[in-house]
């Protein structure tokens, strides 16, 4: 999405996932949304309308797009049920919830960081 398969820099950010876990898990969860993402679903299920309704700014399009690499990445698990309409819900996996104390540490260093450049 957005990288060149053949470009150096991908090139370049693939040795580094290889030889970096925390690159690897920082470029997972890199983008604008997917952090919004997983903070709306830590709470509970969600459906795609209401996810669309709780994030700002996200159009429809870059939306189905993220949610389909979180699916990729085994963070997300996408449920259909077969109904008229069509029922569609997100749940965080296993792994996408063993993100969460982690991202609660990041919004505390993010306001310790924007609190200490006020001063």
């Amino acid at each position: 999405m957005g990288i060149k398969e053949s470009s150096t820099n991908n090139e370049n950010r693939k040795i580094m996932e290889q030889q970096c876990p925390d690159i690897y898990a920082i470029n997972l969860i890199s983008g604008r949304w997917i952090l919004s993402i997983c903070y709306h679903l830590k709470q509970r299920t969600l459906r795609f309308s209401e996810l669309k309704n709780m994030i700002h700014g996200v159009t429809e399009r870059m939306l189905i797009l993220q949610l389909k690499k979180m699916e990729q990445e085994k963070l997300i698990i996408k449920k259909v049920y077969a109904e008229i309409p069509p029922k569609v819900e997100y749940e965080l996996t296993d792994i996408g919830r063993r993100l969460i104390p982690i991202l609660e540490q990041l919004e505390e260093w993010g306001k310790e960081h924007k609190n200490s450049l006020s001063r």
